[in-house]
């Protein structure tokens, strides 16, 4: 690995240390911007117009044109064109995103492909999954992959809205359509336009207090 110090200028002209490493088998194409903090290590192939920001590790990985890179983790993976990473996002293990896709701040994604259009936006973990165009992944959603013996697939269609806070138990398809409601637990397949909903009957009970206060 080979360090290159750059510098640029502030205010009042100070200057301002960059410490970027980038590997000797990288391959940056013009107009890419990379920002302070960054490691480019092993075979990274950054397109022109992209820009990894601050604090950013890439290894073995490629960024498609226009995609932003903010202080997040990606290991052998494909990101496209036009997608917003981060910050604080992991993805990894031979995932593929497609274009103009969010990926928001402490996501996971782990041996999945992702098509284009779709939105992973916070607090998610997506494993061994494959999702469609124009799906939205709602906060807190998790991709329960494993059985405690092996891992296990999940098939999302298209144009899927899974609800926040969902757990998706796999093995698991959820065809076109589909729509998940928050809080479900889904271990069973959903059909192509169905609505879904996989939890416990809310019960207010009247007069209640509470031993805990009493005292």
């Amino acid at each position: 690995m080979e360090q290159f110090i750059i510098y640029e200028k502030g205010k009042d002209n100070q200057l301002l240390s960059m410490n970027i490493f980038i590997d000797k088998f990288v391959e940056i194409e013009n107009g890419a911007k990379l920002f302070s903090g960054c490691k480019l290590i092993g075979n990274c192939k950054i397109a022109g117009s992209a820009e990894i920001h601050e604090n950013s590790i890439l290894e073995n990985s490629s960024i498609g044109n226009g995609t932003k890179v903010h202080s997040s983790v990606i290991k052998d993976s494909v990101i496209g064109d036009n997608c917003n990473i981060g910050p604080f996002a992991q993805i990894r293990d031979n995932s593929n995103i497609g274009d103009n896709c969010r990926i928001g701040n402490f996501v996971e994604i782990k041996k999945s492909i992702i098509a284009k259009n779709c939105k992973i936006a916070h607090l998610s973990y997506v494993g061994d999954a494959e999702i469609g165009i124009n799906c939205n992944i709602g906060c807190g959603v998790v991709f329960c992959n494993y059985d405690g013996k092996q891992k296990n697939n999940t098939i999302v269609g298209e144009n899927v809205f899974i609800g926040s806070n969902s757990n998706l138990v796999a093995p698991l398809s959820i065809s076109d359509n589909a729509f998940i409601a928050a809080g479900s637990t889904i271990t069973f397949d959903v059909e192509a336009n169905q609505l879904a909903i996989a939890r416990a009957k809310q019960k207010n009970t009247e007069n209640f207090k509470n031993p805990y206060l009493e005292n």
